[in-house]
């Protein structure tokens, strides 16, 4: 469904995507990952062909994407990470023009369905501009299905909708998959799709770290532990000595506490405690404790070079 080959985009001096290569399939639900900033929307904007990638390939439904392709399009519901609406025109009335444009012939079955699914029916007739936040971000669900497109994309679905409307959207998702669609989910919360996707590309720094199952980055992830060591005296040679460990993600120091994200599928503990007893360290406590799958996440994305998909652990 979506196929990138070393797509790349840089304004002058910042580069925003580097050699992405994606692989979408149809019928399953794609998780895009990453921090902001990490070039989540700008991908997604190529993908539209609303901004031109500065070099590499880029397919949408099996053919390549160019400069005025507009047809595709048609094929496609988008909804936008910032839902914004200042036209004069009521929440039903919105929908039924884009549904005319996409050339639903008899669109008012399909959007009472949606309307009501969604907890808009009784406010259909408000103008679109008055609607809270999330009752946009919903209307712009509705306005990006009325046309029941076989790509569904999606900037950070459920951006301030509250608890029972993130249900309601996660609900219409999961039965728009199961009707044959296939979802291209952006976001920087790993939780939010986690329980849905059926594959998952992590994006840090505009390049793809890893593109995986759900149940492969668990795997990847659930070999992240956190470490908490008090010495008798922190050195900055210490600090060094540890964190040059193969094992070791991460150095924080307070006091004479230190703050390890260890990376193995071994206890290192014992290893540890040699390294510092070696570098002249006492060690007065240690504990450790497992890092949540959401935790793990946050920590590998923030490390711009410790590619998840090329570390194995220690040697």
């Amino acid at each position: 469904m979506i196929k990138t080959e070393q797509l790349t985009k840089r304004y002058q001096n910042h580069l925003a995507v580097a050699d992405l290569c994606l692989d979408v399939r149809a019928g399953e639900i794609y998780g895009f990952l990453g921090p902001n900033g990490a070039g989540k929307t700008t991908t997604i904007h190529m993908l539209l062909g609303l901004i031109r990638p500065t070099s590499g390939r880029l397919l949408v439904f099996g053919e390549e994407i160019g400069p005025g392709d507009f047809a595709f399009k048609q094929q496609i519901g988008v909804v936008a990470e910032e839902p914004a609406e200042s036209s004069q025109m009521s929440g039903w009335e919105l929908v039924r023009f884009f549904a005319r444009l996409y050339g639903v012939e008899r669109p008012g079955p399909r959007m009472e369905e949606l309307f009501h699914e969604l907890d808009l029916w009784e406010v259909r007739h408000g103008l679109a501009r008055d609607y809270s936040r999330g009752m946009r971000q919903k209307l712009s669900l509705i306005r990006a299905l009325v046309h029941r497109p076989r790509l569904l994309i999606l900037d950070e679905p459920v951006s301030g909708l509250d608890p029972h409307g993130i249900r309601q959207v996660r609900a219409i998702i999961d039965a728009y998959q199961q009707s044959g669609g296939t979802v291209f989910i952006s976001s920087h919360i790993l939780s939010e799709i986690e329980h849905s996707a059926n594959r998952i590309g992590i994006l840090h720094g505009g390049r793809l770290l890893v593109e995986d199952t759900m149940e492969g980055l668990r795997g990847r992830l659930a070999r992240q532990q956190r470490l908490t060591i008090e010495v008798e005296q922190v050195t900055p040679a210490l600090v060094e000595r540890i964190a040059s460990q193969p094992y070791v993600v991460q150095v924080q120091q307070e006091g004479r506490q230190l703050a390890l994200v260890l990376i193995s599928q071994e206890d290192v503990r014992a290893r540890l405690s040699r390294v510092i007893s070696d570098a002249g360290g006492l060690i007065l406590k240690m504990q450790g404790e497992e890092m949540s799958l959401e935790e793990a996440f946050v920590t590998i994305t923030s490390q711009d070079a410790l590619a998840l998909a090329g570390h194995t652990g220690a040697p």
